[in-house]
Parts: structure tokens; C-alpha cells; sequence
């Protein structure tokens, strides 16, 4: 066996080699558990942007998400209440009163004497009366009567018809009956605003209608307390609205009851309203007009 060396014996005093000192210093180290994650290669460059979201999207780009609606609300249809002359017509006053009582935003539709259907309306020459007419949220009403009741049904709280289930039938009831009847009163007093007839001479026909008119108002003050005919203002105060205008115009003599009654509608602000533009209005019936 050969002899040790010099250097070996420095070597093996200090217990190590020089090559494999690098290879134990990295053994030395502690150990570190490497994740798959930590594994995968990392690319070079600039970190991703996250993927906007939906709603992020539908903003950018202007449109709404798919499955949701719109906040927008479409705009309604227009509301209108078409009508004929404010002077000479009784109908289409009763449903402008009836809409203004509803509280309902309506636009007018004025349509003129001079159109032959609308003349023979106002001349009591029509076999049918499709003025007022409402059209609200697409539906189209006529009938005077039909407009009151539809208004009540939309506006409740509006107190067209009173809430007493014996008082609204009796409402309905004399509404009916101006809806269908005095038709002697209707002839020989046309409702006709811009003019007075101090004096005039009620034949018989007519003034049965009037003590009948006068019977129905003196009933319902005394049942319902007044001031209106059912306590508050209802249909039925839109429905013998005109009749105040005429027994104006005509002088019809009434007892105190019936005149404060008489005199409250016409004072109204929507009646006076009404009035005002009739007498503002240019169109003229010669048929109304000069027979008086």
C-alpha cells in the first residue's frame, strides 16, 4: 500500500474533499415541497387583464344582459276625450266633468258643429250618441254613462259612486234615468250657454220634466245631508250638471233648496271653466238660436 501523502493526511484531518464540498453545501439546504402550480413555466410579459363581467359588458357595449328587462317603461298611449261644442252639447260636458272628477290627464279632441254627424247630435237628430268619446290606455269608450262607470272602476278613490251599496244604486239610478229620459226637456230647452231667456214660457211637456228633475234633487239633500246630491260630489252631480246651465238660461223658477244646489254646480271651478270657453266659442246653430 502506498504511503499517504502529506496532502491527503491535511485532508482526511479535516474530514473533507474539494470537489464534493459544493454538493454538500447545496444538500444542507432545507427542502422545499414543490406545487404542480410552481412547477408550470411562467409566461413572459405583461399579466393578464381579468374577463370583464356581464354587466360590465352589457354597459360597455349598450345592451342588457340576456334573460333581464329594460328599466325604461314605454310611454302610455295617449289619453284623449273627444268632444263637440262646449256651448250646445249636455253629453260631452257631463263626461269632461266626469274625467276632471277622476282625476284622469286627458288632451281634447274638439270636433265641429259643422260636421253632419255632430250636428245631428247636438239637434237631437242622431238614433246613436258616440260623442264623449274616451280613449285611454287603448281602449275606446263612448256613452256617457259607460265613460262614468269605466272612470269609477280605474279611480275608485275619485268617489264617483258613492261607497254605500244602497246609495250607489240608488246614483245609478238617476243617472239612468237622465241618461234615458226627459226628452220633452231636452227639446224644448237645448242647453245652450251664451244665451239668456229671461221670462220664457216652459209648456206642459217640459215642465213635467222640471218637477220631476226638482223631485229627484230634493229627495237625495234631504236623504244625503247635501251640499251635493249623495253627500260629495258624484256622478250623479256630473249628470245634472247641464241642467243647472239650462234652468239658468231659461229662467226656470226654483224653490230655495234647489236653487243653492243650483248655484254650487255652476260655481264649480271646473264648471266655470267649461263655460267660459263656450262662450268663447265662434261655432253658432241657427236652429237653436233662432226658434228662441
Amino acid at each position: 500500500m502506498p504511503a499517504p501523502t502529506s496532502a491527503s493526511r491535511s485532508a482526511s484531518r479535516s474530514g473533507t474533499k474539494a470537489a464534493p464540498a459544493s454538493r454538500s453545501a447545496k444538500s444542507a439546504k432545507p427542502a422545499v415541497a414543490k406545487s404542480p402550480a410552481a412547477e408550470a413555466p411562467v409566461a413572459k410579459g405583461p399579466a393578464p387583464k381579468p374577463a370583464p363581467s356581464k354587466s360590465a359588458s352589457a354597459k360597455a357595449s349598450g345592451s342588457r344582459p340576456a334573460g333581464t328587462k329594460s328599466s325604461a317603461t314605454p310611454a302610455a298611449p295617449k289619453t284623449t276625450l273627444t268632444l263637440s261644442s262646449k256651448n250646445y252639447s249636455s253629453w260631452s260636458l257631463r263626461g269632461w266633468l266626469m274625467c276632471r272628477m277622476a282625476g284622469l290627464d286627458f288632451a281634447e279632441d274638439r270636433l265641429s258643429a259643422d260636421d253632419p254627424s255632430i250636428r245631428a247630435e247636438l239637434l237631437l237628430q242622431s238614433s246613436s250618441f258616440l260623442v264623449p268619446s274616451l280613449t285611454h290606455e287603448g281602449r275606446r269608450i263612448w256613452d256617457t254613462l259607460a265613460i262614468g262607470e269605466y272612470l269609477h272602476e280605474i279611480a275608485p278613490e275619485a268617489g264617483l259612486l258613492p261607497k254605500d251599496q244602497a246609495a250607489r244604486a240608488h246614483c245609478r239610478s238617476i243617472c239612468g234615468e237622465m241618461h234615458s229620459g226627459f226628452a220633452n226637456l231636452r227639446s224644448a230647452l237645448p242647453m245652450n250657454i251664451k244665451a239668456h231667456h229671461p221670462g220664457f214660457k216652459v209648456w206642459t211637456g217640459a215642465q213635467a220634466d222640471i218637477e220631476r228633475i226638482l223631485a229627484i234633487w230634493r229627495e237625495c239633500l234631504k236623504t244625503y245631508g247635501g251640499p251635493y246630491l249623495f253627500g260629495a260630489m258624484s256622478m250623479a252631480d256630473a249628470m245634472y250638471a247641464p241642467v243647472c246651465s239650462r234652468f239658468t238660461t231659461y229662467d226656470v223658477k226654483l224653490d230655495p233648496a234647489t236653487k243653492v244646489y243650483c248655484a254650487l254646480i255652476l260655481s264649480h271651478p271646473a264648471i266655470r271653466e267649461w263655460s267660459a270657453a263656450a262662450k268663447e266659442e265662434p261655432d253658432e246653430l241657427e236652429e237653436l238660436d233662432v226658434e228662441f
